[in-house]
């Protein structure tokens, strides 16, 4: 295959799943065609993906860090942590957003997950403390995920090229970080979760299911950004949703979901389906 050829594919795919997206349909995965699709290949999709977002009016408001619970990863053939774009479109102030239609999404399922916005740009080989400092704001909040390969099923590679399966963000309230540093240090590691569906609890978790925690699933993404020749590192204002803190569940109309939290300084989160 050719430069040229390759470059021709690439667009082509970038351009099949900005269409599978825009009209909540599903196609076949990526990797199971004649021609197959690798992680790197995968990763150069992600740029022309963030110039469709931008040709349709979107802006970037951060990145979403998928598959950092490794209870997942067997489930849903994947090995390793993703990441894929939020956009102006698709970040919400959970507040604002009591009731969220899911008819814009394929196979939509939710996660409660640590989320950080960034006050100063990471960067690799950074200490902890130095990497904390970085984040003006933690919040606990949902994302609501979605797959336009049929039935979830997929390799790591169709993940990146269909944006991480992102859906939305739902961002619950913002607690400040710089007052108390090394106290969210240590609770982002140990904090645990209940996810409720309709008054029943049906998983629980917590920050260690994180890659050991929210914080190390930030420090994954900055050094594989580092490494990455076709995708820009992160940058101060960017909000990072880290990954979930539970198994993903499936949502339907009608359902409201509420998550509890122990041991971190974070509020209960809430949202209604229809």
């Amino acid at each position: 295959m050719t430069t040229q050829t390759a470059a021709l594919d690439v667009h082509a795919i970038a351009n099949e799943v900005i269409t599978a997206l825009s009209s909540h349909a599903q196609i076949p995965t990526f990797s199971s065609r004649p021609d197959g699709l690798t992680l790197a290949q995968a990763y150069q999709i992600t740029p022309l993906l963030r110039a469709a977002f931008a040709a349709r009016g979107e802006t970037i408001t951060g990145r979403k860090i998928g598959f950092t619970n490794r209870e997942m990863w067997k489930a849903f053939g994947v090995d390793s942590p993703i990441w894929g774009y939020a956009t102006s479109r698709t970040t919400r102030e959970l507040a604002a957003t009591q009731v969220m239609p899911l008819n814009e999404f394929s196979e939509p399922r939710i996660e409660p997950e640590i989320m950080f916005g960034l006050g100063k740009t990471p960067r690799p080989a950074m200490s902890d403390n130095e990497l904390i400092e970085c984040i003006e704001w933690i919040a606990l909040g949902y994302e609501i995920v979605q797959s336009i390969f049929p039935h979830w099923k997929f390799a790591a590679a169709d993940t990146v090229a269909a944006n991480g399966v992102h859906g939305a963000l739902l961002i619950g309230k913002r607690q400040a970080v710089a007052p108390r540093n090394g106290a969210w240090s240590s609770e982002l590691a140990t904090f645990e979760v209940e996810l409720y569906r309709n008054g029943e609890m049906v998983q629980r978790g917590g920050g260690s299911l994180v890659l050991g925690s929210p914080l190390v699933a930030l420090r994954h993404l900055i050094e594989l950004l580092a490494g990455d020749p076709h995708n820009p590192p992160l940058r101060a204002g960017e909000i990072i949703s880290t990954g979930t803190l539970t198994l993903a569940m499936p949502v339907k109309p009608g359902e409201r979901w509420i998550t509890r939290v122990r041991g971190i300084a974070l509020e209960e989160i809430a949202v209604k389906f229809e």
